[in-house]
């Protein structure tokens, strides 16, 4: 039995109303004490009552934020907070005037006109920026085409801090007069959910409810990273509690002492200068070595959690293309036939590197008509055969360890984009479905599907975590909230994150009770850390 929050001794405590609500039940309230780089926030229960318990709030001075669709703070809150004492501070909260500042990018989604289709090229458009900054720009056809054509220039790891600019474009990209065709329909449709008619926006801003009854019973941590322009795309926890992270768009990686807040940075090597920096996956073997996919850098990295040495392994000359993007690694079961697979986002390829021989192996499964499809993620089985999603479409595809053997499977959602994925001690993959706004889980045994869609929508899960318990977490790139689904039931909780979170790698962390969710703010400089008070 885990003692909740309201139970335990409270550090600062109160009541959230307005006037239109009186009590209000699924308010986040944020506590940052001066000079901390540390956020905690708690949400409030159906009497508007939250509340910190002492253990997570030190003695000093703190502002308070909020976090509430169409709210704002009715003036400014902070709270004197000091040991052995129960600080009370009652928020009063009034409607905002500026709700379009307030929108997630699944709000935008859901409140624009537009079908489906139309709407899910912004789908990836979020990699780099929020949809705020499309809705309020002011571009007409002819100047949004110009727009179109220059996004797509940059690399996918480019913020508006850290633009940076592709070699090339990807082998399964479209080019000439079908490139242009659909540039011009993505820059038409643009222009009619922006302001470029109107000084207003044509359509009503629909924001989604506020969390409610096990959504509201947890705590959440924010730990401030030293520069905003660290993007954090994965993030993974030790078994000493260390948390490590993946420099989305910088050449080093990271660790984040919990405990203390302190964060280390470990510079890796650019073996292929000029080309765009940063890695995007960071995953454990069996030993808690940390592997990296070092993107357009054309290599892999081993580092050595106890040294603190980093070997690379960089692609053969002859695969190493202007457009060779190597994101992902997978050795989490190397002891097997000493072997790495990882993947190849410039040509839609897997690899597969002999960690004695150096080696590297190639398949291409859609040589014969690669455009449209992207492999974004291969993650082996117990036996090291590899599995990849294609989130161009709706593949699973298997390559068989010893005969490399390639098979298909289809999700049972059409145009699913299956992206990140994990594979459970049962040897079931589980993945986001991006674009089908799904979890979504392949038994390799029975080689059967099932999903599960996400309550949100416009979610757009991207990856997904199994727990100790079998509950599956997912992260939204678009809603900020982080999803909890247990497979049993079917019931899924969705926890609100107290800022626009730009939400990839998502990680569980099983050795606590109840367990800890972990994730990295890409876009934000920070790791969070959510724990769930059952």
């Amino acid at each position: 039995h885990y003692v909740f929050a309201a139970e335990a001794p409270a550090a600062l405590t109160g009541h959230v109303t307005s006037a239109e609500e009186g009590p209000m039940e699924g308010v986040l309230v944020s506590a940052k004490k001066a000079g901390s780089t540390l956020t905690i926030t708690v949400v409030s229960d159906s009497q508007g009552r939250y509340r910190f318990p002492a253990s997570k709030l030190e003695s000093g001075q703190y502002v308070l934020r909020i976090r509430a669709a169409g709210y704002d703070l009715d003036g400014r809150a902070t709270a004197e907070v000091a040991a052995q004492k129960t600080a009370t501070v009652d928020i009063k909260l009034r409607k905002t005037s500026d709700l379009a500042s307030q929108l997630t990018n699944s709000e935008w989604l859901t409140s624009m006109s537009g079908t489906q289709q139309q709407k899910n090229i912004l789908l990836g458009c979020v990699g780099c920026h929020t949809l705020e900054r499309i809705v309020r720009s002011k571009y007409d056809p002819d100047g949004m085409v110009q727009t179109v054509k220059r996004m797509g220039t940059y690399a996918n790891q480019s913020t508006p801090l850290h633009p940076q600019k592709r070699l090339t474009t990807r082998d399964t990209d479209l080019v000439g007069e079908d490139q242009a065709r659909v540039q011009r329909a993505q820059a038409e449709f643009l222009s009619t959910i922006n302001l470029s008619q109107s000084s207003t926006w044509e359509y009503p801003l629909k924001t989604h409810p506020r969390p409610k009854g096990r959504a509201t019973r947890v705590i959440i941590t924010e730990y401030d990273l030293p520069r905003p322009t660290i993007e954090p795309h994965d993030v993974i926890v030790d078994k000493e509690g260390i948390a490590w992270y993946s420099n989305f768009g910088e050449q080093n990686m990271g660790k984040l002492d919990p405990k203390t807040g302190k964060v280390t940075e470990y510079p890796l090597p650019e073996p292929k200068k000029g080309s765009p920096t940063g890695s995007l996956s960071i995953r454990f073997d069996k030993d808690e070595n940390l592997w990296l996919g070092m993107m357009y850098q054309g290599a892999i990295a081993k580092f050595d959690r106890k040294t603190e040495k980093i070997q690379v392994w960089n692609i053969p000359p002859e695969l190493n293309k202007a457009n060779t993007q190597v994101n992902m690694t997978s050795p989490m079961h190397i002891g097997i036939d000493d072997k790495v697979w990882t993947q190849n986002n410039g040509f839609a390829g897997i690899h597969r590197i002999d960690m004695k021989t150096g080696k590297w192996e190639t398949w291409e499964p859609f040589k014969e008509s690669p455009v449209g499809h992207n492999i974004y993620d291969v993650v082996a089985d117990s036996k090291n055969n590899a599995y990849f999603t294609d989130i161009g479409k709706e593949h699973i595809g298997r390559i068989d360890a010893k005969t490399g053997k390639l098979t298909f499977y289809e999700t049972p959602t059409k145009s699913s984009g299956p992206r990140r994925a994990m594979m459970d001690s049962q040897d079931r993959l589980w993945f986001g479905e991006y674009r089908g706004n799904r979890i979504g889980m392949f038994d390799t045994g029975t080689e059967k599907f099932q999903e599960w869609a996400v309550p949100t929508p416009w979610s757009a899960p991207y990856d997904v975590a199994v727990d100790k318990n079998g509950d599956a977490w997912t992260g939204s790139m678009h809603s900020d909230r982080i999803a909890r689904l247990d497979p049993k039931t079917g019931q899924i909780t969705e926890y609100l994150l107290p800022k626009s979170t730009n939400i990839r790698r998502v990680f569980v962390d099983s050795s606590t009770t109840p367990v800890t969710f972990w994730v990295g703010s890409n876009h934000g400089a920070n790791i969070i850390k959510l724990e769930p008070l059952e």
